[in-house]
């Protein structure tokens, strides 16, 4: 399992960038973006709190603003959100989209900006790097929070279909300008959302409009997709030692409860939550239901404030 990061001969340094032009002026917590170069990402990463880290892993098609309303909920830690390689406003310097180069190219992130996650929390198939990571981290965090995590292979003809779609489509290149021509629309990104079991109110449709109208956030989605091998992380879960906290939304109808509840039977410390009438984008929709069992995995298993308190604690 060691992390292929560790075979590069040199990583450069890290170095805060002017936030690019790119970056719409009424972008979510616009004021705590980051621009950090480092080897072979031009990354875009919000960080905001006070106390132990914990890293925010976006899922695929999404980016660090779905975690604007959850932050508010996560009082006493330095919460670290980046945008995932080639998605949101980081910038890919190289075509590295599976599960294992994302995750060796978030490892070169934290260990060069000195980030020590006491926590990791994934929405989706960022919960599966999540997991990924908590394999590889130098340091490994003290627990893993999967949200609507995508930890489950496609069934049947889906699961031969699907990858080999995404692949073809990234090979030609009128098709991301093609999604993003259709993204425009209102009523297809309203459609999209509402195709997941969640309801958004109009603003934040808005952003993942923003985000759809942007053909580099579409080709590096589709090159996430073409690129996603689960199958050795689904073999792994049973030799995954930590606490894990998986967290289904019953309306959930891109990634059904029944994924999450069949990966917590796998992973020898991990408990379940289930939420009612919340669907695939539950942390956007209630996050203050979504926070409650999150608090009380990270006051039992994160670090101690000064005052020997837990940060989840904390005022």
């Amino acid at each position: 399992c060691r992390p292929r990061w560790a075979r590069y001969s040199a990583i450069e340094n890290m170095v805060l960038r002017p936030l690019p032009d790119r970056l719409p002026h009424d972008w979510p917590l616009r004021s705590a973006s980051r621009r950090i170069l480092c080897a072979p990402h031009d990354w875009h990463v919000q960080i905001s709190g006070v106390g132990p880290d914990v890293l925010l892993l976006h899922g695929a098609g999404a980016s660090a603003h779905s975690w604007v309303s959850l932050r508010p909920h996560l009082p006493g830690f330095r919460l670290i959100a980046p945008d995932l390689p080639g998605q949101g406003f980081t910038r890919t310097g190289r075509m590295r989209f599976g599960l294992d180069d994302i995750a060796d190219d978030l490892v070169a992130l934290v260990v060069d900006q000195g980030w020590r996650p006491d926590a990791i929390i994934g929405h989706s198939a960022g919960a599966a790097i999540a997991l990924r990571l908590a394999e590889v981290l130098p340091r490994h965090p003290s627990c893993v929070v999967g949200l609507n995590a995508a930890l489950g292979p496609f069934d049947g003809f889906a699961g031969w279909l699907f990858p080999k779609l995404a692949r073809a489509m990234t090979l030609s290149p009128f098709v991301a300008h093609l999604v993003t021509r259709v993204a425009a629309q209102p009523q297809r990104i309203e459609r999209l959302i509402a195709s997941t079991g969640s309801a958004l109110p109009p603003r934040e449709v808005a952003r993942y409009r923003q985000l759809f109208t942007a053909s580099s956030h579409v080709d590096a989605t589709l090159s996430m997709m073409a690129d996603w091998t689960l199958e050795p992380l689904l073999e792994r879960l049973p030799q995954l030692s930590l606490p894990v906290l998986l967290i289904a939304g019953a309306r959930d109808m891109a990634v059904p409860p029944h994924v999450s509840q069949r990966a917590t039977a796998r992973l020898p410390m991990a408990t379940y939550s289930e939420l009612a009438g919340l669907g695939h984008l539950a942390h956007e929709e209630a996050p203050e239901a979504v926070a409650g069992p999150i608090l009380e995995l990270l006051g039992k298993h994160c670090a101690l404030g000064a005052d020997g308190k837990s940060p989840a604690r904390l005022a």
